[in-house]
């Protein structure tokens, strides 16, 4: 179906190669509104959309429960461009560590910031990590992009392999 005043650019990938090599899908979101959606190609990520996830945003951060229903949290999310992932610090006792270091979890987990018009939603594969090398990391990560988080014994990093990374079109065009 089209819509008035609607403009979809896509294609339909015909197989599993080529969905494999494609590195951008337009396509509507429930608004009407161009979405993208990019395969990480670290080297070649818009500079608007690696702006954008190094502004001060708060990001909501969802995985799902055992039984299939969304846990959705606010976090602070970072983006590790030299370890090509992003970061989530925690405590080792919040329910959203405890969830994701469970031995059934699902480790599937999108974050997504919005600012007006403006957002983007990363997805991927989470993993929650205890050692001090982590922890650190993603301590220093979360610093760059907030502030210098406060002292807590219990914190652990959770660590998201970026998968897809989706956005609206008005982040990357020009106003």
């Amino acid at each position: 179906m089209v819509y008035p005043g609607a403009t979809v650019r896509s294609r339909i990938v015909s197989t599993a190669r080529e969905a494999r090599s494609e590195k951008e899908v337009i396509s509507l979101d429930a608004t009407l509104q161009p979405v993208t959606s990019l395969r990480p190609d670290w080297d070649a990520l818009p500079p608007e959309l690696l702006e954008f996830w190094t502004e001060r945003h708060l990001c909501t951060l969802s995985s799902v429960r055992a039984d299939g229903r969304p846990h959705v949290v606010p976090v602070g999310v970072a983006l590790d461009f030299e370890q090509r992932c992003a970061w989530v610090i925690t405590s080792r006792t919040s329910y959203k560590a405890r969830l994701l270091a469970a031995s059934d979890a699902n480790p599937h987990v999108a974050a997504c910031q919005v600012d007006g018009g403006r957002w983007s939603t990363i997805e991927g594969l989470a993993t929650v990590h205890d050692d001090a090398e982590s922890v650190r990391r993603a301590e220093e990560r979360y610093a760059a992009r907030y502030r210098v988080p406060r002292p807590n014994p219990d914190r652990v990093a959770i660590r998201i392999e970026i998968s897809r990374i989706l956005h609206s079109a008005r982040l990357t065009r020009p106003n």
